[in-house]
């Protein structure tokens, strides 16, 4: 049995990331031009009565779906604060930027963020899009609250000044492991599509298949986002001799996928990664598709009763109610408004270091705290599988 070598696809991956640096450097560099010359990090001038957050969610492309829920859940932390009389005695704006899950438009709309004058950034969803605006806001001073953005790149430049509101790769790779062995999953085949999250969500999970050795490692497969139709893959991940696939990219190519596997014969498990959970991924799918699909994902407030309350909140302020990426979203506002109410002032690195310290502050997603690095201590991960063409609730990270 031939098995695919991961160690090529990296180098491949690493070229590419590397190429994407390059083209984007120039244009990093000149955002540093618009912060203003002989400023420290940090620093900022007087400000008007507002506080503002920056928000960089996708609003165009197959991934604007979640981009839109997210400025919707973030918009009613937003409200909520004004109507209980603002922060510091200050209106709060979310300042909103498409990125289109796109590295380039990403750029450009951060450098358009701070020229408003953020104090805090407050998105985040495709870390593709997220990774070249870190060294922008960390040149501006400004700390990064990121709700769903998850890649281990996040983390490469060891900035002190970035938070991640959900759970690290590594830890949705190792609840993946445990949620493929309940399913009963013995041989393993993983398929990304080569951008920062899928591809590291991905490498995280071989790289704990390999290390426990529970699981029959087949193969890990690459696809290209986009595509109409992804047969090869199909039938390389079926004559790998797999029982389950676990798809660590989004939405839109999980769909496709899932139904090629389907029309190629595989009838085995799939799991998705918390990129692909979402309504879209179930569209057009036949009963006979969707059996034994499964999916390991953040908050849903769906399947969860504490958040009820919430959930009627935001469906009464939206029209509709709250689905996936909506409750990190929302945390990510309250966290950064709850740091400046504690720093005093919008001075950033006060904030920075607020945000930092935060031990108590209920949260949907409970009380946040963060390792030296920004990562959650307390990620909670969800396992759902599809009944009936809908997802349904089998366990947690926290709740058998």
């Amino acid at each position: 049995m031939e098995r695919a070598k991961l160690t090529d696809e990296r180098g491949t991956m690493r070229a590419r990331t590397s190429l994407a640096v390059v083209m984007l450097a120039a244009v990093v560099l000149a955002a540093g031009t618009l912060t203003g010359c002989g400023e420290k990090r940090g620093q900022r001038p007087a400000q008007a009565g507002v506080v503002r957050l920056g928000a960089l969610v996708p609003l165009s492309g197959r991934n604007s779906p979640s981009g839109q829920a997210m400025v919707d859940a973030q918009q009613l932390a937003v409200r909520e604060a004004n109507e209980a009389g603002g922060v510091l005695g200050r209106r709060v704006e979310l300042v909103v930027e498409d990125d289109a899950c796109d590295p380039g438009t990403a750029v450009v709309a951060a450098n358009k963020l701070i020229a408003r004058d953020i104090t805090v950034s407050v998105g985040g969803y495709c870390s593709s899009a997220t990774v070249p605006t870190l060294k922008i806001f960390r040149d501006a001073g400004i700390p990064m609250v990121i709700p769903l953005s998850n890649s281990a790149e996040l983390l490469q430049p060891k900035y002190d000044s970035i938070f991640l509101v959900c759970g690290t790769v590594g830890a949705e790779a190792r609840f993946a492991l445990k949620s493929i062995d309940r399913l009963g999953g013995r041989r393993l085949a993983v398929v990304h599509d080569g951008t920062s999250f899928p591809l590291s969500l991905a490498e995280a999970t071989v790289d704990a298949a390999r290390g426990t050795g529970g699981v029959d490692f087949r193969g890990v497969f690459e696809l290209s986002q986009g595509a109409p139709r992804y047969t090869r893959v199909a039938e390389q991940v079926r004559d790998s001799g797999a029982d389950t696939v676990y798809f660590t990219g989004y939405y839109a190519e999980a769909n496709r996928l899932i139904i090629d596997l389907r029309d190629g014969g595989f009838t085995g498990k799939i799991l998705v990664g918390d990129g692909a959970v979402d309504g879209p991924l179930l569209e057009n799918l036949t009963t006979q598709q969707s059996r034994d699909v499964s999916g390991t994902t953040f908050l849903v407030p769906e399947f969860m009763p504490s958040l009820a309350e919430w959930s009627t909140r935001f469906t009464a302020a939206v029209g509709h109610a709250p689905g996936p990426s909506t409750p990190e979203a929302y945390d990510a506002v309250k966290l950064a408004l709850d740091a400046i109410r504690r720093a005093g002032s919008l001075d950033r690195d006060a904030v920075r270091r607020a945000i930092a310290g935060t031990t108590q502050l209920p949260l949907l997603s409970g009380d946040p705290r963060f390792n030296p690095d920004g990562t959650r201590v307390n990620p909670t991960f969800l396992l759902l599988t599809v009944r009936d063409n809908r997802f349904a609730y089998v366990s947690s990270n926290e709740t058998p």
